[in-house]
């Protein structure tokens, strides 16, 4: 069965349901408008899509079909929508549910703007009590929103859409891999931890609560993610501060139900309810007819939108204003019975249906017609978060995806043109994918909008209007909570910047809001700064026998250091500090700096080279301060000298203007002047032993004699003993000793 054949009116499903005519079409379904042959009432009947049928996620759509059937089936209560019915059609599974004549709470809130107090607690009391048998029968909505409020020709509320209700046991969001729900009415810890409880339904009940009185709700912008990052890092403001004049009874109430900590809230809907009728009995009549008056509606409206004061800097527009984005859930929108024009739209398809031309009589009575369309607003817009399993199905995604959420749909008053052509451009699309033989559904999940992540924008950037906005100089530490709830992979660099500050994304990959992130392998690639790259001079740098020390140049450039300033010209001799090692540095060692600082270093140039002067010749003391104002260490040594007066240089280890360096060593001899010895006494000594002392001094020895020798004695000397004797001549022939032997 084709899409066009399942619109056909006068077709009959499984031989009961006599189709009439076409309700609402969403991402999931199209709901039609059927008389039953049996028991001849008017029901809804709601059909899986064909693409969806024969997609690969064929399994969990059916699931959810069943899944809604059976949750309102198990609930018995006049504010629930009653499912009559289920079943499998040539293929495709249907359900029967009560046909409701009225419009939804959202459409209703549009046209109303803000309600009385009475008139709130009223609708807020009877979605109270209907919650209250769901939970009861251990049902948790999970997606109560004004779009599945419907008000019917009586006035009282009717909850539908159980699609995403699940067992409260079972509340875990974690098996689909998927965030569900709608952005305004989102509970933190839904947001956080993937679970709904009966609170987490409370928690939607009390932003309806406070939209309803205030004209908004508490957290707007045109991005669902910063919305539901404002769920959990920020309270619901007070209706005592936003609404100046209610009843502070009212405003705990509403504050009950929005504390972000679950535990805060009622146990579930019965005992919230019972909290409300408390309220209710000690109100009188002037607080029951409460309205928040019209000079506050603009405060409200900041408080929601960040303006000063509020929490929100990103929504500008006023409160209430026609919707410019598609429904929330454009599956959940046709699962409605309400007999509406189509106000849902395929997921990845915007069909922009014009309503019907208001007469005076439909005016009358337009709160109730059946041709209503129930346009969402923008903070309600349903965003479907990143999958963390690549191969999780859309199935449990009751909404159109944020990424494309960009998508508009056209107010009551668009121009008929240009409404027909944007049905023309979605058969358009249409018809390509099925001549791609591709399913919508998976064409949807693996190419189209439910394929990406459009890249959220940060808070702290603000963007000029229709200009690219860049992520760049956003702060990182904030924006990862928001890419986090958005279900992006991100991949961190860090790296020094002396422009951007120390935290803040100095490049990105992609770089644009709104830009595509795959579901399926993508992600964003980040540079965070780490602020101006710090150096420190080394500790050692000045102690030439350590590697800093012997190579400081280097060793700053290791450091870090970016403008080191050493000029050759100014650098030193030195005595103790070895060539190429540092002198001086500034700033001092040890001190931490920014990169860029700039670093003095003075350098040595070692030893001084100088030459060795004449000393030969000079007095002692005059060679002593030559030497020594060269920086020359000298060795002294003493020596005989007949020809160098005493005190006087003999000789120098080194040669007059030979080049040395200061601190090498020089060695000099003084002279002590001509040498003299008192003449030993060798008589009677033996003529060997007494030349052997005489040679011993340095003098000659001379034999004399004449009467023979005999025995080799000495017995006379000359010069005689204790006569003192030069030992060398003026001539600098030794001295003589004549020794006459017998």
């Amino acid at each position: 069965m084709s899409e066009a054949d399942e619109r056909t009116s006068d077709r009959i499903i499984d031989g009961r349901y006599r189709i009439l005519r076409e309700i609402a079409q969403g991402g999931m379904a199209t709901v039609y408008e059927a008389l039953d042959l049996r028991l001849s009432r008017h029901v809804a009947v709601k059909i899986m899509h064909t693409m969806l049928a024969q997609g690969p996620h064929r399994a969990q759509f059916e699931e959810r079909f069943r899944r809604e059937a059976r949750s309102a089936a198990a609930i018995a209560n006049p504010h629930i929508v009653q499912v009559y019915d289920t079943g499998v059609d040539q293929g495709l599974d249907y359900l029967v549910m009560e046909y409701v004549h009225g419009i939804s709470l959202r459409r209703d809130m549009a046209r109303q703007g803000v309600y009385p107090l009475k008139e709130t607690l009223r609708i807020v009391g009877e979605i109270l009590d209907g919650l209250a048998s769901a939970h009861r029968a251990g049902v948790i909505h999970r997606d109560i929103k004004p779009e599945n409020i419907l008000i019917n020709d009586r006035g009282h509320v009717e909850i539908t859409d159980f699609g995403l209700a699940r067992a409260a046991a079972q509340a875990t969001l974690s098996s689909t891999g998927m965030l569900m729900g709608t952005a305004a009415y989102l509970a933190p810890e839904t947001i956080e931890n993937n679970e709904a409880s009966p609170q987490s339904d409370l928690y939607a009940v009390g932003i309806i609560a406070y939209e309803m009185l205030t004209g908004t709700v508490p957290f707007a912008s045109d991005n669902p993610v910063t919305i539901v990052f404002k769920h959990v890092h920020e309270d619901v403001p007070s209706l005592a501060r936003v609404c100046p004049g209610i009843d502070p009874s009212v405003a705990a109430l509403v504050s009950g139900l929005t504390d972000r900590s679950p535990g805060n809230r009622p146990d579930d809907a019965g005992e919230a309810l019972e909290s409300l009728r408390k309220v209710v009995r000690g109100l009188d009549r002037q607080a029951m007819d409460y309205v928040l008056p019209a000079t506050a509606t603009a405060t409200a409206a900041a408080a929601a939108s960040g303006q000063p004061g509020s929490a929100n800097p990103e929504m500008t527009e006023p409160p209430r204003q026609a919707a410019t984005a598609p429904s929330d859930d454009s599956e959940d929108a046709a699962t409605q019975t309400i007999a509406a024009a189509p106000e849902a739209q395929d997921s990845d398809t915007v069909l922009n249906v014009p309503a019907p031309p208001e007469t005076d009589a439909d005016a009358a009575t337009k709160r109730y017609r059946l041709n209503d369309v129930d346009t969402p607003s923008r903070a309600e817009t349903t965003t479907v978060l990143q999958p963390q399993d690549p191969t999780a199905s859309p199935a449990d995604a009751n909404v159109v995806p944020a990424s494309s959420q960009t998508l508009q749909q056209g107010t009551e008053t668009a121009k008929p043109k240009h409404r027909h052509r944007g049905l023309i451009i979605a058969l358009v699309i249409l018809l390509v994918l099925a001549l791609s033989g591709g399913g919508g559904g998976a064409w949807w999940y693996y190419l189209g909008p439910g394929s990406y992540v459009a890249l959220p924008k940060p808070d702290d950037i603000s963007c000029s209007e229709n200009q690219e906005c860049k992520v760049i100089g956003a702060d990182y530490a904030k924006y990862a909570s928001t890419l986090k709830v958005a279900g992006i992979d991100v991949d961190t660099d860090y790296d020094f910047s002396d422009q951007v500050p120390k935290g803040a994304i100095m490049a990105a990959d992609p770089d644009t809001v709104g830009a595509h992130i795959s579901k399926r392998g993508g992600s964003l690639n980040l540079t965070v700064s780490k602020g101006i790259r710090q150096a420190t001079v080394p500790k050692d740098i000045l102690q030439p026998n350590t590697s800093n020390g012997k190579d400081p140049l280097q060793a700053l450039k290791a450091a870090g250091f970016d403008k080191i300033d050493h000029d050759s010209s100014k650098d030193q001799y030195s005595m103790d500090v070895p060539e190429g090692a540092a002198i001086s540095v500034e700033p001092a060692p040890g001190t931490k700096t920014r990169h860029d600082t700039k670093v003095s270093l003075v350098l040595s140039k070692g030893r001084m080279p100088v030459a060795m002067p004449d000393i030969i010749g000079k007095a002692r003391d005059d060679a002593k301060a030559a030497l020594e104002a060269l920086r020359l260490k000298v060795n002294y040594s003493e020596d005989w000298s007949d020809s160098v007066p005493r005190n006087q240089v003999i000789s120098a280890s080194h040669q007059a203007q030979e080049q040395l360096h200061w601190g090498d060593a020089v060695n000099v001899v003084i002279s002590k002047g001509p040498q003299f010895i008192s003449m030993p006494d060798v008589k009677g000594k033996s003529q060997d032993e007494a030349t052997q002392i005489l040679q011993g001094y340095g003098l000659k020895v001379n034999i004399s004699a004449p009467l023979g020798n005999l025995t080799h004695t000495v017995r006379i000397q000359d010069p005689n003993p204790g006569t003192q004797v030069k030992v060398v001549n003026d001539d600098g022939s030794p001295a003589v000793v004549t020794l006459t032997v017998v």
